[in-house]
């Protein structure tokens, strides 16, 4: 039977739910991202992208490029909820389906001919999104994964596209390169550094110099090009890691300053890994100093969630990798090699005290929010806490810059 993948894609998503709250906003350009100069564009409305605004760029040189232009910060529990809200309309109405970020979602749509239609059925889905949640939406339909994604680029904004089965490639042919998902920047330049403009000339080319050129994403990319994925919709997919990071306003030596948000991460990752009933057994710090430099520790534990055993191997790795005497411009922490498990007592350390502080601190956690208890020198680290349980199934929530 021949596969129908849906891509859904919500229209510039912060930017339709801050237009959403305040109905000023409205055709208006608008920046959404962190504020300070070190402040990133998470989303950019249509009407900045005429003069070179694009998301992923710092927001000082957004507002260069753009001066009239509003920038917000943005509020990332709003916009899940509203993402929340769209999920559970898809939930309803669709068997299968994969929620590949906060705003963008895969469904499978096979066999839907038979008794409905998948175009009708996808229009009608887009149809109820929009007159429910009031957020433009647009969608792309096809045989597989990457071309219904391309469709739906193609479609914006708030529209819908067919690609009919075994038309894929003469859609794709005229398109640029950079349209193949997967080709960042990079390589990009690469591909024009070859003459390689549109996507017709990758289709015409052997896959064999694809791959001498680019190696294994060579292949990759060919394959997409020439329309070929059989990726599937996966409706869930287990975390293998969970990390966060902080980049400062400016950059800074205060050692004790970084040694409270260094606890503050630990003990916030720590109670996310019992939350989720999830071990650890590979811990890593980074660094990023004021030259851009970045250097980074990781160590192999054994299992645990319990702050007491993580904090201080955090701190120790942090002392040995802290030795530039550098102002630092970012720091992190990742917690890796999760599997599922509760925190085992160790007979000789732990007593039945610290286990039960520990199950009194997280159901406070969980009914008062992440930050309600919090060790004293963690204190400063106000902006450390998360929105979700990241093991609930659901992908990440891309924030907006945020700033320590």
């Amino acid at each position: 039977m021949e596969k129908t993948i849906l891509h859904l894609d919500l229209d510039t998503f912060y930017v339709s739910v801050e237009r959403l709250i305040n109905s000023e906003l409205k055709k208006k350009p608008l920046l959404v991202g962190g504020l300070s100069d070190r402040g990133v564009v998470a989303a950019c409305s249509y009407e900045t992208r005429g003069y070179g605004v694009h998301s992923g760029m710092p927001m000082k040189m957004a507002k260069e490029l753009c001066p009239e232009a509003i920038a917000i910060r943005g509020n990332a529990g709003t916009y899940s909820k509203h993402s929340d809200v769209v999920t559970e309309i898809i939930q309803e109405q669709v068997p299968l389906f994969e929620k590949s970020s906060i705003d963008e979602f895969y469904a499978d749509l096979t066999g839907m001919d038979r008794f409905f239609g998948s175009y009708k059925y996808a229009s009608e889905l887009r149809k109820r999104i929009i007159r429910e949640t009031g957020l433009p939406i647009s969608f792309g339909l096809s045989s597989n994964k990457v071309v219904s994604k391309v469709a739906t680029g193609e479609a914006k904004p708030n529209n819908q596209l067919k690609i009919d089965y075994g038309f894929e490639k003469p859609f794709l042919a005229p398109l640029s390169v950079k349209k193949i998902p997967m080709v960042g920047d990079k390589t990009y330049q690469t591909l024009r550094n070859l003459g390689l403009r549109k996507i017709q000339t990758v289709q015409e080319m052997p896959m064999d110099v694809m791959r001498h050129v680019l190696g294994k994403n060579g292949t990759v990319i060919w394959k997409r090009a020439n329309g070929l994925d059989n990726t599937p919709v996966i409706p869930f997919c287990e975390r293998k890691s969970i990390s966060t990071e902080r980049t400062f306003d400016k950059d800074t030596i205060d050692i004790t300053m970084l040694r409270g948000i260094l606890i503050a991460m630990t003990e916030n990752l720590a109670y996310q890994l019992r939350r989720g009933e999830k071990l650890t057994a590979c811990i890593a710090v980074k660094i990023r100093y004021s030259d851009f430099n970045t250097y980074s520790k990781q160590l192999r534990i054994p299992y645990t969630s319990a702050d007491h055993i993580l904090i201080p191997k955090i701190l120790d790795m942090f002392k040995m990798l802290y030795n530039r005497r550098l102002l630092v411009r970012l720091i992190g922490i990742r917690f890796s090699h999760l599997v599922g498990g509760n925190y085992q007592i160790n007979l000789f350390d732990d007593t039945e005290e610290a286990l039960n502080l520990y199950d009194a601190m997280d159901r406070i956690r969980n009914r008062y929010g992440d930050k309600s208890v919090i060790r004293a020198s963690a204190m400063g680290a106000r902006t450390i806490g998360r929105m979700q349980n990241p093991f609930d199934g659901r992908p990440p929530v891309v924030l907006a810059h945020r700033k320590q």
